[in-house]
């Protein structure tokens, strides 16, 4: 594992301080909107409309898709100047969050699996803002468990009749575009009769329905789908063979929810403690040192995996890892958030820090689930990195047979 970056790393590190220095708001200021989005406590207009904003100042500036290809907007950089890119970014009081599922998990989907069509139509728009994305996977019985997906997608003519329901859909009433799974060839074993759509949000036959989750946002919805028609030109790989679309999709995923917690959470979170005198309480303190600890740790995963990208090596079980840590790392510090607030923690929405921990413990159990629950990680790990043998498979049929046997 290296700590240090290679000169050329070091080099980008200052570019790319120099200018966020120049461009971007200080976390803590007014102008700050790097938080609230996922937890409910940002307006989601506002927030939209600011992310639009930076992201475009991004790709004006040529810091936008640091990874993609100069051909389709993006700067043509390294893996590992992109985990700088967002190290430093993660500093300032920015976010392009709710381009994530676009930027993060659609793009390198398609940068990877698409048409030279779909290549130059979606990529440029994403990195400009214009577009954003949502991620169209779970449903009602098919979550950890995807690959026993039920919607469906008809072939007729040029085009696929799509029915459906998704559910647990991040941002799907401000999305203009969504990835879509759905099942093509009911004869096949299950994984392998899945095809990956690039589904347009504004198409007629779409019920956007809002889940109202704890923390009193609607971040996720219900999506139903009855009747939608989707060019064939909008299937993304081989027919039939979306699963293994669907695997750059999640790894990416992965990597995402792992990169996502705050660098300064734990030593905010101490600072309150101080602030409140609660920080001599032996307790307490034996569960601070615990969040900074494990914050620590999760950093150094982050080497490990910029290591392996600086050396021009493809992660593997990392963001399983990574993923699987920052689950139960986010859990502990939401916890003790609370018991560092004592009964303010019982505000919603205000007391110190105006609501923003209160919203932070509500949210973190999702974390535990989205981009595979903990079990599923703990699954990849066991197989990928220990080298368990995989769990017998009794699902190696046709899918309208396991269908038959849920009757």
């Amino acid at each position: 594992m290296d700590f240090d970056d290679t000169p050329d790393e070091a080099a980008f590190r200052a570019e790319a301080r120099a200018w966020l220095e120049a461009h971007a708001p200080a976390r803590g200021s007014p102008e700050d909107f790097s938080g609230g989005f996922l937890e409910g406590t940002a307006d989601v207009a506002t927030h939209v409309a600011r992310a639009r904003g930076w992201q475009r100042t991004l790709f004006d500036h040529g810091w936008a898709g640091i990874t993609w290809p100069r051909a389709y907007g993006g700067r043509g950089g390294t893996a590992a100047q992109a985990m700088i890119w967002n190290q430093e970014m993660g500093r300032y009081g920015v976010t392009v969050g709710p381009f994530a599922v676009g930027i993060g998990m659609a793009g390198p989907t398609i940068l990877r699996h698409g048409t030279e069509a779909q290549k130059e139509r979606f990529c440029r728009p994403m990195l400009r803002g214009e577009e954003i994305w949502c991620q169209l996977f779970s449903e009602p019985e098919a979550g950890s468990d995807l690959a026993s997906l039920r919607t469906r997608a008809v072939r007729d003519g040029d085009q696929w009749v799509v029915d459906g329901q998704k559910v647990w859909t991040s941002s799907a009433e401000v999305s203009d575009w969504g990835i879509l799974l759905a099942r093509t060839d009911p004869e096949a074993t299950k994984r392998k009769g899945i095809t990956y759509f690039l589904l347009d949000m504004r198409t007629p036959g779409i019920d956007i329905r809002p889940l109202r989750q704890m923390t009193g946002s609607s971040h996720f919805s219900e999506v139903f789908l009855d009747g939608v028609l989707v060019p064939h030109d909008n299937v993304l790989g081989q027919v039939h063979g979306g699963w293994a679309v669907t695997a750059t999709t999640l790894a990416n995923e992965r990597g995402l929810i792992a990169g996502g917690n705050r660098a300064s959470d734990a030593a905010a979170l101490c600072a309150l403690a101080t602030e409140l005198g609660r920080a001599d309480d032996p307790v307490l303190r034996q569960k601070l040192v615990d969040c900074w600890i494990r914050q620590r740790i999760q950093g150094y995963h982050g080497y490990r995996l910029q290591t392996a990208l600086s050396q021009g090596r493809q992660p593997g079980p990392e963001t399983s890892i990574m993923k699987l840590f920052a689950a139960e790392y986010l859990r502990r510090l939401g916890a003790a958030a609370l018991e560092t607030l004592g009964p303010d923690g019982m505000r919603a929405g205000a007391g110190p820090g105006g609501g923003d921990w209160q919203a932070r413990f509500l949210h973190a159990p999702a974390i535990g689930i989205a981009g595979g629950s903990n079990e599923v990680q703990r699954g990849i790990i066991g197989e990928r990195v220990l080298g368990l043998p995989r769990e017998p498979a009794v699902d190696d049929v046709p899918f309208r047979d396991l269908l038959a046997a849920r009757r």
